[in-house]
C-alpha cells in the first residue's frame, strides 16, 4: 500500500473506533481480516497512525477546528510526524486510494497549527471530564504533564538475575541498541522505530530463554522499592499476568517464598509461562477457586504485601492511548473503592512489622496519595515509610527527589522520570 492508502485506512479504522466505542487493537484487527491484501508490513504502518492520531486526539481537533477522524489523522501527521503543508497535501491529494484533497481551511489551520489559547485537557491531550483531576495532581503543569503521556514509549527490559546480568543482555541484545535505563540497575531500554513499530523481541533468544521480560522502568522500581529479601513470605495480591511476580523473585534470589493471587483468573493465566522461562522457582500460584477462601492460611503470616491496585491506568496511556478516550467518570468512582477495599483485604495478611507496598499505574492524586491518606485515618496501626530513607535503602537514592508533595511515596510520570506514571508507598505496621 502507498502511504496515501494507509492514511485513508487509518481514517476508516478510526471512524470504525467512534462508532462502535471499542478498543484500536479490536478495530485494527477486524480491518486486517477485512483487506486480506494489506501485508504485515502494510498493518503495522495503519495501526501506528491509529495510534499517534490517538495521541494526539483533542489537540488535533483544536488545531484543525473539527473532531472527525480525517482532522484526528491530518493533526497526528502535522504534529507527531512533523509533515508541512505540501507533504500533507501529497497524500491527502484525491487521486486513486488516497483521501480528499486538502481543502483551503485545512491548508490555513495545519499551516498555523496554532494551540495558543488552548485549555490544559485541550494541549495536554487528555479528557475534559479529567482536567480538575489532573490540577489537583500536577498543579500548573497539568498541559506538560498530559502532553509526555501523549509521547510514544520506549520498550524496556527487566534484567533476569536469576539467569543473567545487565551486561551479557546488552552484548545479546546488541544488535537492538539497547541503553541502561537511568534509575533502574536492572533495567534497559530500547527505542522505538521510526515509524512507531515496536523491535521484535518475542522470538529473540534473549528473551525466550528468559534473559529479559518487558517490563517499564517505572514498574521495576515500584518492585525494587518493596525490598524483597530471601526469606520473607512476600503475597502478591494483584498479581495480574506477574510481572513483578517475577521482578520479587529475581530480588529474592528464589529464596522465601512468594504467593501470587489475583481476584481475575484470566488476568493470572499468562503468569505460568513466564514463570517456567524465568526460572523462578519460588512462587506459588493462588488462583480463585469458586467461593474457597484460597489465602486464608496466610493471614498474619506475611513480611510483605505487594498492592498493584486496580486503577484507571492513566500512567500507562503511552502505551494505550484508546484506553483515555474510552474511560468515562464511573470508572474512577468504582476504582477508588475497589482501591480501598484491596487495602482492607490487604490488612489481614501482614504480620506485625510487616509491610504494605501500594502501587498504581496512575498519575492522578484521588487514586494515590488520597487512597493512603484515608487508610492511615482508619488504621493507627500502619506508619508510612520515608521515601528519602526508603529510596537509599533500596540502592535508589536518585528516587528521592521523586517524593510525592502530597504525602507518603514516590510519584513517577514520563515528563519526571522518563517512566510511565506510578505511584508507589510503603506502609509499615508497628
Amino acid at each position: 500500500m502507498i502511504p496515501a492508502a494507509r492514511a485513508a485506512a487509518a481514517i476508516e479504522v478510526l471512524a470504525d473506533i467512534d462508532v462502535r466505542r471499542r478498543p484500536a487493537a479490536d478495530a485494527m484487527k477486524d480491518w486486517g481480516l477485512t483487506h486480506r491484501f494489506a501485508g504485515s508490513g502494510d498493518r503495522a504502518a495503519i495501526s501506528s497512525l491509529v495510534y499517534d492520531a490517538l495521541r494526539r486526539k483533542s489537540s488535533s481537533a483544536w488545531i484543525m477546528g473539527e473532531a472527525t477522524p480525517r482532522a484526528e489523522i491530518l493533526g497526528a501527521l502535522r504534529q507527531t510526524r512533523g509533515l508541512d503543508v505540501e507533504a500533507l497535501a501529497a497524500l491527502f491529494s484525491g487521486d486513486g486510494h488516497a483521501p480528499a484533497a486538502l481543502t483551503d481551511a485545512e491548508r490555513a489551520r495545519l499551516a498555523a497549527a496554532d494551540l495558543s489559547g488552548a485549555p490544559p485537557h485541550v494541549a495536554g491531550d487528555f479528557p475534559e471530564w479529567l482536567a480538575p483531576q489532573f490540577e489537583a495532581s500536577f498543579g500548573d503543569k497539568a498541559a506538560d504533564e498530559g502532553r509526555a503521556l501523549a509521547e510514544r514509549a520506549p520498550v524496556d527490559l527487566r534484567v533476569n538475575l536469576l539467569k543473567a546480568t545487565r551486561d551479557k543482555a546488552l552484548a545479546a541484545l546488541a544488535y537492538l541498541a539497547p541503553e541502561p535505563t537511568p534509575f533502574s540497575p536492572v533495567g534497559l531500554r530500547i527505542a522505538m522505530r521510526p515509524d512507531g513499530r515496536a523491535p521484535p523481541l518475542a522470538s529473540d533468544p534473549a528473551y525466550v530463554k528468559g534473559l529479559v521480560e518487558v517490563q517499564d522502568e517505572g514498574s521495576q522500581l515500584a518492585a525494587l522499592l518493596a525490598e524483597a529479601k530471601g526469606g520473607m513470605q512476600v503475597l502478591d495480591l494483584c498479581a495480574g499476568a506477574g510481572g513483578k511476580t517475577l521482578a520479587l523473585a529475581a530480588a529474592m534470589e528464589n529464596q522465601g517464598q512468594i504467593y501470587a493471587a489475583d481476584p481475575d483468573a484470566h488476568r493470572l493465566a499468562p503468569i505460568f509461562a513466564r514463570l517456567a522461562r524465568s526460572g523462578a522457582r519460588n512462587v506459588q500460584v493462588r488462583a480463585p477457586k469458586g467461593p474457597a477462601d484460597v489465602l486464608a492460611d496466610l493471614e498474619g503470616r506475611c513480611d510483605l504485601v505487594l498492592i498493584d491496585a486496580p486503577c484507571t491506568g492513566s500512567g500507562a496511556w503511552r502505551r494505550n492511548p484508546d484506553a483515555k478516550w474510552r474511560m468515562r467518570p464511573g470508572a474512577l468512582e468504582q476504582r477508588i473503592k475497589d482501591q480501598d477495599e484491596t487495602l482492607e483485604n490487604a490488612l489481614r495478611f501482614v504480620k506485625r512489622g510487616g509491610r504494605i507496598v501500594y502501587i498504581t499505574c496512575s498519575v492522578l492524586k484521588a487514586e494515590n496519595e488520597d487512597r493512603i491518606a484515608e487508610f492511615m485515618a482508619r488504621h493507627d496501626d500502619f506508619l508510612p515509610v520515608d521515601a528519602g530513607a526508603e529510596a537509599r535503602s533500596a540502592g535508589l537514592p536518585a528516587l528521592a527527589e521523586h517524593r510525592s508533595p502530597f504525602g507518603p511515596g514516590f510519584r513517577l510520570s514520563p515528563r519526571a522520570t522518563g517512566t510511565d506514571g506510578f505511584y508507589v508507598a510503603t506502609l509499615a505496621r508497628v
